[in-house]
C-alpha cells in the first residue's frame, strides 16, 4: 500500500514543496544528482579569528591584487542598564508597526451621470478618417461594433508611436497604458539607483560583518552542542560573501559545503538538496532577471539577496532554529565600522518594505523580543542557547507567531504546510497580495491528486479583486472545474473586498495594485459608448495585466513567489486628440506617484533628478485627469491642456529617456538602440518543472472613434501587448531572451479572449 501511494505521489503533480526524508516510512523522494562544482582556483585559508580579534577578510591571490580598507568589526558592549520597553527590534516607530512611511493622498474625481455622444454600432462613413488610416475587414467590423479596435504593431516604446502620429498630423488617443508604463519606468529607475548607490554597498558591508560574527561564534562553540548550528551559519554567510565577491577566501572549515552550494546556484537547474541546509531548494530562482541581468554587480547583488530571501531556518527543526537564534544574536550585537549591524540591515529592509512590503516570514523583529522573553537579555554570549529546555520553550512560543501566507518551498502533499514552512529568514522575501491570491488558487488549495491546479492565471488576480469579466474569461478557460476553485475564489473576494484604503496603500507595491481598480470596474452611462461594452472591459483588463506584468518584473527579487504544493514637428493642428476618459485611473496613479516621492524623500533616498522626473509625471497625470473629466462633461480644454495632448509624444520621450541607464549601451550606443518596453517575469512555480511567465511585448496600436466638437473622428494611440504562458523552470526567461524571441517571431499566441478587440 505504501509503495502504491509513493508511486502515485511521485508520478502525479500533487507534490508542491519541501519535506524531510522519511515523512512516510518506506517512501523517499527521488533526489537528482547535483551538478559537480566547476573547477576553481585555489583559495587561501581565511584567518582564524577569535571573538575579541579584529577580522581581516583575506582575498584569494590574483595577478593584480588591489587592497581595500577592511572593516573594523567588534561585538557591541552589553549594556548594564535595565532594558527599556522595546518597540519591534530597534525601537523604530516606522517598522514597529510594519507599515510604509508615506501618506497616500487620494484625488477627487467626477464622472457625470450620463455622457452625450454617439451610439453603437457606429457608421464609419460618418467618421472623419485621415488618409493614413487603412483598416482590414476584420478591423472595420470591430470598429463598427465596438467603436475601437487594437491592431498588432512593432513599436518598441510608446513615445515612438505618439511622436510618429504627431509628425503625420494624426489626432491621437492618449491611453492609460502609456502612463502606467511611464510609472513603471521611473519606479524601476529609482529602485536601480537605490540598489547601485546604497543597497549593494550596505549588503556587502553587512555580509562581511555577519561572516566574521558567524566565524567568531563557531570558534567559541567548537566541541559544544552548538557547534553544528554555528558552523551552518558560518557556511551560510560565506556563500553570501562569495556571491557578492568571488575573490573572497573561504575557510577550510566550510569550504566544501560552500563550493557545492555555489555550484548549484551557478547551475540553476531546479530543485536539489542544499549541502548546507539539507533540504530541497529551487536553484532555478538564482538566474538574474529583470534589470539585474544588465551588469555583473547587479547580478551579484541579485544572487546574494535571493539567497538571504529564500533560505529558511525552519522552526520545526531544532538545529536550524538554533542557527536562527545565533544569527539573531549576532545581528543584534555586532558592530561594523562603528555601526550596529542591525542598523545596516535596517537600511536595506526598511526602504524595500516601503517599495514592496514586509517579510512574509519570521525575522529579527519576531525573534529578538521572544529571545529576550525566554532567555533574558541575550548579550553576546552564544552559549546561552545550549539550554535545551529553553529552546523547547522558544519553539513552542514561536509556533504561535503568524505562519507564512505564501509558500516558496518544496512541501509534500501529506505535510502540514504551516509547520513545514514556518521559520526564520535573514532578509525574507515580501508578502504581496497577488502572490497570496495565487497561493489560495493552486494545489493543494485547489484541485485533486488526479487533477491538480499547479499554475494560476494572471486573471485570477483581477477576478479576486472583483472583476466579473475576469471570472467569465476564466470560466471560458474551464478553470473553475478544479475542485474548490469557486469556494476559494469566493473566500478571496470576501477577504479583498473587506480591505480598507489604508491596507491597499501601505506600500508602493500594494498601491500600484490599488490603481488598477478603475480599470476593472464596468463603465456606466457617464462614459462614451466605446467604453460601455464587453470589448472595452476586456481591453481594460488587458491594460491592467500589462502594467501588473511590469510590476512583477520590477520587484522580482523582493516579492515572494507562490509555489504549487507539490523632436520637432508641426506646431498647430486644427484637432489635437483625445485622452482616454478614465479620470480615476489617472488620479490613482498621481496619488501613487506623490506617495513614491514623499516616502523616499522622508528617508533621504531620492535623488534630485529622480524627484524632478516623478514630479513631472505627477503633474502630467493631474492634467490628464482634468482633461478626462472635461471630456466627459463636454467642457472645452484650455491652452495648457491642448499643449499636453499635442506634445504628448515628446513628454513621453523625455520621461522614458530620464528613466534610462544611459551608460549601459554597448559601444556607446544610445538608450534608443538598446532598450524597449518588452519585459517578462516568472510569477509562479510548479515544482515539477515549469513556471508561469507573464510578458509585455511590442506596443500595439489602438484606433478609437471619439466625438469632438460635434463630429466623429478616428484617433490613434498605443496599448500594451500581453502574453501568458508556461515555460521550463530550468530556463526562467530574462528580458534579453524574451526580446530575442519577439525579434525571431517566436512569441507564443496571445490570449484567446483578446480576439474581441484585437484584429490584424
Amino acid at each position: 500500500m505504501i509503495a502504491t501511494l509513493c508511486q502515485r505521489l511521485f508520478l502525479s503533480v500533487s507534490v508542491v514543496i519541501m519535506v524531510l526524508a522519511g515523512s512516510l516510512s518506506g517512501c523517499a523522494a527521488p533526489t537528482p544528482e547535483p551538478p559537480q562544482p566547476a573547477p576553481t582556483a585555489a583559495l587561501t585559508t581565511a584567518p582564524q579569528i577569535s571573538p575579541a580579534a579584529t577580522p581581516t577578510l583575506e582575498a584569494a591571490p590574483s595577478p593584480t591584487p588591489t587592497p581595500s580598507p577592511e572593516p573594523t568589526i567588534e561585538p557591541t558592549p552589553t549594556s548594564t542598564e535595565e532594558p527599556g520597553p522595546r518597540v519591534g527590534f530597534l525601537a523604530s516607530p516606522v517598522l514597529a508597526t510594519r507599515v510604509g512611511f508615506a501618506t497616500y493622498g487620494p484625488l477627487e474625481t467626477t464622472v457625470p451621470p450620463s455622457h452625450a455622444g454617439y451610439t453603437l454600432p457606429v457608421d464609419l462613413n460618418n467618421v472623419i478618417l485621415d488618409d493614413d488610416f487603412e483598416f482590414s475587414q476584420g478591423q472595420e467590423g470591430l470598429l463598427t461594433h465596438n467603436g475601437f479596435v487594437v491592431s498588432p504593431a512593432e513599436y518598441r516604446e510608446f513615445f515612438q508611436l505618439y511622436e510618429q502620429a504627431r509628425y503625420a498630423e494624426l489626432p491621437i488617443f492618449i491611453t492609460t497604458d502609456s502612463v502606467y508604463h511611464v510609472y513603471h519606468l521611473l519606479f524601476d529607475k529609482v529602485l536601480r539607483n537605490l540598489e547601485d548607490e546604497r543597497f549593494q554597498a550596505d549588503l556587502s558591508t553587512l555580509s562581511a560583518g555577519m561572516l566574521w560574527a558567524a566565524q567568531s561564534q563557531y570558534e567559541a562553540l567548537e566541541g559544544m552542542s552548538l557547534e553544528e548550528p554555528a558552523r551552518r551559519n558560518f557556511a551560510y554567510f560565506a556563500v553570501a560573501n562569495r556571491l557578492l565577491d568571488p575573490d573572497i577566501a573561504i575557510s577550510e572549515v566550510v569550504r566544501d559545503d560552500v563550493e557545492a552550494e555555489l555550484a548549484l546556484i551557478e547551475a540553476h537547474r531546479g530543485f536539489f538538496v542544499s549541502p548546507i541546509l539539507g533540504y530541497e531548494e529551487d536553484y532555478s530562482q538564482y538566474v538574474p532577471r529583470g534589470h539585474y541581468a544588465k551588469n555583473e554587480s547587479r547580478q551579484r547583488y541579485f544572487k546574494a539577496m535571493m539567497w538571504y530571501g529564500r533560505i529558511n531556518f525552519r522552526l520545526k527543526e531544532r538545529g536550524e532554529t538554533l542557527s536562527a537564534l545565533l544569527m539573531a544574536q549576532a545581528l543584534a550585537n555586532t558592530q561594523i565600522d562603528e555601526q550596529p549591524a542591525s542598523q545596516i540591515w535596517e537600511r536595506i529592509y526598511e526602504p524595500t518594505s516601503f517599495l514592496v512590503g514586509v517579510s512574509d516570514d519570521l525575522d529579527i523583529y519576531d525573534y529578538h523580543p521572544l529571545m529576550e522573553e525566554v532567555y533574558g537579555p541575550v548579550g553576546s554570549d552564544p552559549t546561552i542557547f545550549a539550554d535545551d529546555e529553553k529552546l523547547t520553550q522558544f519553539i513552542d512560543a514561536a509556533k504561535e507567531l503568524p505562519p507564512p501566507q505564501i509558500n516558496s518551498m518544496w512541501v509534500w502533499v501529506w505535510e502540514d504546510r504551516e509547520e513545514a514552512t514556518q521559520g526564520f529568514r535573514f532578509m525574507g522575501q515580501r508578502f504581496v497580495i497577488d502572490a497570496y491570491i495565487f497561493q489560495q488558487l493552486m494545489f493543494r488549495n485547489v484541485g485533486t491528486l488526479a487533477d491538480p491546479r499547479m499554475l494560476p492565471k494572471g486573471l485570477d488576480i483581477f477576478s479576486a479583486m472583483g472583476s466579473e469579466e475576469a471570472y467569465g474569461i476564466l470560466s471560458e478557460m474551464d478553470e473553475p472545474h478544479y475542485l474548490n476553485y469557486d469556494r476559494q475564489m469566493n473566500k478571496l473576494r470576501g477577504e479583498i473586498a473587506a480591505l480598507e484604503t489604508d491596507s491597499w496603500t501601505q506600500n508602493l507595491y500594494w498601491a500600484w495594485l490599488y490603481s488598477f481598480h478603475p480599470l476593472i470596474e464596468v463603465k456606466g452611462n457617464g462614459y462614451p459608448a466605446f467604453m460601455r461594452n464587453q470589448a472595452w472591459t476586456r481591453k481594460d483588463l488587458h491594460t491592467a495585466l500589462g502594467s501588473w506584468t511590469e510590476l512583477k518584473h520590477d520587484t522580482i527579487l523582493y516579492a515572494k513567489q507562490a509555489y504549487a504544493e507539490l523632436g520637432g514637428g508641426p506646431m498647430e493642428l486644427e484637432l489635437q486628440g483625445y485622452v482616454e476618459p478614465n479620470p480615476e485611473a489617472f488620479a490613482r496613479l498621481a496619488a501613487l506617484t506623490k506617495m513614491t516621492i514623499e516616502g523616499l524623500e522622508a528617508r533621504d533616498l531620492l535623488s534630485g533628478v529622480d524627484r524632478d522626473n516623478l514630479e513631472r509625471l505627477e503633474r502630467l497625470l493631474i492634467l490628464l485627469k482634468d482633461i478626462a473629466e472635461k471630456e466627459l462633461q463636454g467642457t472645452p480644454l484650455n491652452e495648457e491642456e491642448q499643449d499636453v495632448i499635442h506634445f504628448y509624444g515628446g513628454l513621453l520621450e523625455g520621461l522614458t529617456l530620464a528613466a534610462a541607464d544611459q551608460d549601459e549601451g554597448e559601444g556607446g550606443r544610445s538608450f534608443l538602440e538598446d532598450e524597449e518596453a518588452a519585459v517578462i517575469a516568472d510569477v509562479a512555480t510548479d515544482p515539477l518543472g515549469s513556471v508561469l511567465e507573464e510578458g509585455v511585448g511590442r506596443i500595439f496600436e489602438i484606433y478609437v472613434v471619439v466625438g469632438m466638437e460635434g463630429r466623429l473622428y478616428m484617433t490613434k494611440g498605443g496599448v500594451f501587448s500581453y502574453y501568458e504562458f508556461p515555460w521550463p523552470m530550468s530556463d526562467r526567461l530574462t528580458d534579453e531572451a524574451w526580446r530575442e524571441m519577439l525579434d525571431a517571431g517566436q512569441a507564443p499566441d496571445r490570449p484567446h479572449w483578446t480576439e474581441s478587440f484585437v484584429a490584424q
